[in-house]
């Protein structure tokens, strides 16, 4: 297995590295690592180092040495964004970790419509730190060193302007009286963006759909089910990752 990620604020300058704080206490009272277990140090944005266990020293101390130079690893090609529409009770943060552990890049919550959750005040902020938690949780557990980013919530007028300046923009849709193509098939940039839209467990509305054709994106389905929005966004990440080669 490879070596278990920690996040640091800044990562080390020299050779040797103390882990502490939260991150100390979950690599010693949680992963129990010992002296020379292997440990990855990162920013979550891409930059990384690779360090070897000293000593663990009391509940949240871990000493790191042989800290090998910082690496920067290389910006995804093409970049895969999910538009995903607000799930009811959990099922955001089920989204949101699955399509982390698959390799989404960006990930932008979406007030849909038909969304019966609501992102208002106080309960807005922190479900929004509730998905930047998660991400950054599966991140770790998954072994990237990039994480995704997790916008604000946005309009379907701001989401038409993403998609408006996007290289490939989508909408997952599944509804017989609506053509759709398959995503299987559809042509991909070789780099770029794409972007995708996952709708809400009531589907994308017409007017949204209209803004969204409007703004350059085409429906598209997955197969003959019908996917839960918090793992459709998965799916089709997964789909994307295969066939542009970057689940080489």
């Amino acid at each position: 297995m490879t070596a278990p990620v920690f996040v640091v604020e800044q990562l080390p300058a020299g050779p040797e590295f103390v882990l502490d704080g939260p991150e100390g206490r979950h690599a010693v009272s949680v992963k129990r690592l010992h002296a020379g277990e292997d440990v990855v140090l990162t920013d979550g944005r891409g930059r990384w180092a690779q360090g070897v266990v000293r000593a663990a020293e009391g509940k949240d101390r871990l000493l790191v040495t042989g800290v090998e130079p910082v690496r920067e690893e290389a910006l995804p090609s093409p970049r895969i964004t999910v538009v995903q529409a607000l799930p009811k009770g959990d099922r955001g943060e089920v989204a949101v970790e699955t399509m982390t552990e698959t390799g989404v890049d960006a990930i932008v919550p979406w007030q849909a419509s038909r969304c019966i959750t609501q992102w208002k005040g106080e309960r807005g902020l922190k479900s929004l730190a509730k998905w930047r938690g998660t991400a950054r949780e599966a991140g770790k557990q998954s072994r990237r060193v990039r994480f995704p980013e997790v916008t604000e919530a946005m309009t379907t007028k701001q989401v038409a302007v993403l998609l408006a300046a996007t290289d490939f923009a989508g909408v997952l849709h599944e509804d017989r009286a609506h053509d759709s193509e398959p995503l299987a098939t559809a042509v991909l940039p070789a780099g770029g963006e794409i972007v995708l839209v996952v709708g809400p467990e009531g589907g994308v509305s017409p007017d949204e759909l209209a803004a969204f054709a409007q703004a350059g994106a085409r429906p598209y389905r997955l197969g003959h089910s019908v996917l839960r929005t918090s793992t459709a966004g998965t799916a089709a990440a997964a789909l994307l990752l295969g066939r542009t080669g970057r689940w080489g």
